[in-house]
């Protein structure tokens, strides 16, 4: 049966006194069995200390770590039933990959016989049974990771962790070795816990994802609660790709209702703030329409492929859009954009909170 993880009040601190620097601000996450949660932030947030504090290769400074209902702050990392994927793959250069995949269950005095079902049972979920014979420096950089990935299922583990995993790999690789981690979760049902600085990783990954900012948590949900609805304009700028757009201004009421009026001069309704605040917008809820009002110069055009992004001057600040390749645009050319209101984020100026707009679902 999967394992629940609990984490109470976890604080992390380094040094004493003057020098003592926290790095893990009371971190509460719940995660229930069989989830994947993604730990998500820069370099430096916290999250691999959390991820090691879980592992028990790090003790906290306070607050408690449950594992199933078990109390294992204390606990050495052997006696946690855990098994981690680590950034390198961490493979003994003189074993098969055979060996390799079986040696923790050789290590558990698991019967040959056993241990070898279980390393064919892995391989073939895998889908490396034709690599059992060949060693580390035979193997590509996808294939290493899945050998690293199989040694640490062969054990089947009540919570699987993995750190930076696919940071090592080129671009091809990680997009092929996503969906090959999405579908050992989907297979196995063990919780995992994941981390990573890439938001790309988290949102198609995680069931749910923790983004993480100097040791305090700043939010946890969904992929969708996280993008559609962010808690701050932290989190808005950390999620998506390209980053959403914020335009700084004030709002006051009016007889029509709530007008907000950016620094640049421009003008946008439904505004449920009152005094300074920013309007986030994703590219992609940008539209062209040669008779808007809000107008802007391009000033960059940067084909994808599949989607082309528009990046335009105009008196709020610099603004990127997400188009179709087939629209037609060049640099220095004078363009009209529109958004729909129910697209549309705003945040408190002094917190970086959002604020719902009334009348939409949150």
């Amino acid at each position: 049966m999967a394992a629940s993880l609990h984490i109470a009040g976890i604080r992390k601190i380094y040094g004493k006194d003057a020098h003592a620097v926290e790095v893990l601000k009371r971190i509460d996450i719940e995660v229930a069995p069989g989830e994947f949660l993604i730990l998500v932030g820069p370099s430096g947030c916290g999250k691999s200390t959390l991820l090691n504090i879980i592992a028990g290769l790090e003790e906290p400074s306070e607050g408690e770590l449950r594992i199933s209902g078990k109390n294992v702050v204390g606990v050495a990392p052997a006696q946690r039933d855990i098994a981690m994927v680590f950034q390198s793959y961490a493979l003994y250069p003189t074993m098969s990959v055979a060996d390799n995949i079986g040696f923790a269950l050789e290590m558990r005095k698991v019967p040959k016989a056993a241990r070898v079902k279980r390393i064919a049972e892995v391989a073939a979920m895998l889908q490396i049974e034709h690599l059992l014979e060949r060693r580390p420096a035979q193997l590509s950089g996808g294939q290493r990771q899945r050998v690293a990935m199989g040694r640490a299922l062969a054990r089947d583990p009540q919570l699987f962790l993995f750190d930076e995993p696919l940071s090592n790999l080129d671009a091809k690789l990680r997009v092929e070795m996503r969906a090959e981690i999405k579908r050992l979760h989907l297979l196995s049902g063990i919780t995992s816990v994941y981390v990573t600085h890439d938001q790309i990783e988290a949102m198609t990954l995680g069931s749910r994802i923790a983004v993480m900012k100097d040791g305090i948590l700043q939010q946890i949900g969904t992929p969708d609660d996280i993008y559609s609805r962010p808690s701050n304009t932290y989190v808005a700028g950390f999620i998506g790709s390209p980053t959403m757009n914020f335009i700084a201004g004030s709002a006051i009421s009016t007889r029509n209702g709530s007008l907000f009026t950016s620094k640049g001069g421009g003008e946008f309704t439904g505004c449920p703030l009152t005094g300074e605040g920013q309007l986030g917008l994703r590219p992609e809820h940008i539209r062209f329409n040669a008779d808007a009002h809000w107008r802007g110069e391009v000033m960059l055009v940067e084909p994808t492929g599949a989607d082309t992004f528009v990046v335009m001057k105009t008196a709020s600040g610099n603004i990127t859009a997400r188009t179709a390749p087939s629209v037609s645009m060049k640099v220095g050319d004078i363009v009209g954009m529109e958004f729909a209101q129910e697209h549309a984020h705003w945040f408190d100026a002094k917190t970086g909170v959002r604020v719902p707009a009334e009348g939409l679902s949150e």
